[in-house]
């Protein structure tokens, strides 16, 4: 690039091109990512209907499935590798791991200051407990109390 120090637009249009293209192989991985996390929870979801009880089968690997995805996140937030994306640790929250998500943000002291995240985070908690109230009268016609 040096040698196109003379032709300003030049250089910056070939810099703005491999930064694009930097970005867009980023994007990418971050996709790939998101791909195996959500391939996890598709397989969580399959193996609970091989239990007796689906619905508490579910519950328990979404749990310990979003306890290790905070783990896999703190690591690499500690060592500098590709992150897990919010969204994805928000929709884990909001299928029904939540109760997971607390323990691991609390055990790895994780995600439990960020302002945006926990904001989101208790919309997320608080929808999915909506929803779990109204399915839960929906199928059984009373309240759980």
């Amino acid at each position: 690039m040096h040698f196109l120090c003379g032709y300003a637009g030049i250089a910056s249009t070939l810099r703005q091109r491999h930064t694009t293209h930097r970005l867009s192989v980023l994007s990418r991985k971050n996709m790939k990512l998101n791909a195996v996390c959500y391939a996890l929870l598709g397989l969580a979801l399959i193996a609970s209907l091989f239990f007796l009880h689906p619905i508490w089968m579910w519950w328990l690997l979404a749990n310990l499935l979003t306890l290790l995805v905070y783990g896999v996140d703190k690591l690499a937030a500690r060592k500098g590798w590709r992150r897990v994306p919010e969204s994805t640790l928000w929709v884990f929250g909001l299928v029904g791991g939540w109760i997971g998500a607390i323990v691991a943000q609390q055990l790895f002291r994780h995600k439990t200051q960020k302002q945006p995240f926990k904001s989101w985070f208790i919309f997320s908690v608080v929808l999915n407990v909506v929803a779990t109230l109204a399915i839960w009268y929906w199928v059984y016609g009373r309240w759980i109390l």
